[in-house]
């Protein structure tokens, strides 16, 4: 999974980016962009909950595969070792992006008004 993207939510914090500008960078005009600044945060939240899921069941078939293993039921290392290693990594990018979240968001709770 790319994590360079991660790394630019950091550098839109220090950024000051009014209405405007950022109608134009999306392609809206500014009355459209007040009615889609809603679904730009829904859209964004739905990806941050379908990657939360995608790793709560990458844990989970991990979790089994181990189970299996354990039982005897399977010989097969190589689906464990491959359910394991997807875990992991699913676990570590929703981490990662948790972490420059909460890093924006603290950034955000400091800016004097």
């Amino acid at each position: 999974m790319d994590l360079s993207a991660i790394s630019g939510i950091g550098s839109l914090t220090a950024q000051k980016i009014n209405t405007g500008e950022l109608a134009s960078i999306s392609g809206l005009t500014a009355e459209k962009y007040e009615n889609a600044e809603g679904t730009v945060f829904q859209t964004f939240l739905n990806s941050a909950i379908d990657n939360i899921n995608y790793t709560n069941a990458a844990l989970s078939n991990a979790e089994n595969e181990e189970i299996k293993f354990a039982l005897g039921e399977t010989e097969n290392t190589h689906d464990l070792t491959i359910a394991l290693q997807k875990a992991s990594t699913a676990l570590q990018y929703t981490v990662a992006v948790r972490d420059k979240l909460l890093e924006a968001y603290k950034e955000i709770m400091n800016m004097q008004i």
